[in-house]
């Protein structure tokens, strides 16, 4: 595989995965506040899962 690309998008999202990993991994608190800040914002429900 060449690497003379300019620009690495799929390295960029590893990088973001990573960083946003190390930060919600040792946090769980800062997920779950942030999360609900998110559905909160664009009015998202949770959902419930229905057993068969």
């Amino acid at each position: 595989m060449k690497n003379n690309k300019k620009f690495d998008a799929v390295q960029m999202m590893r990088n973001v995965r990573e960083k946003l990993s190390e930060k919600y991994w040792k946090h769980p608190d800062i997920l779950k506040r942030e999360m609900e800040s998110i559905r909160k914002k664009y009015n998202i429900k949770p959902q419930t899962l229905e057993i068969a």
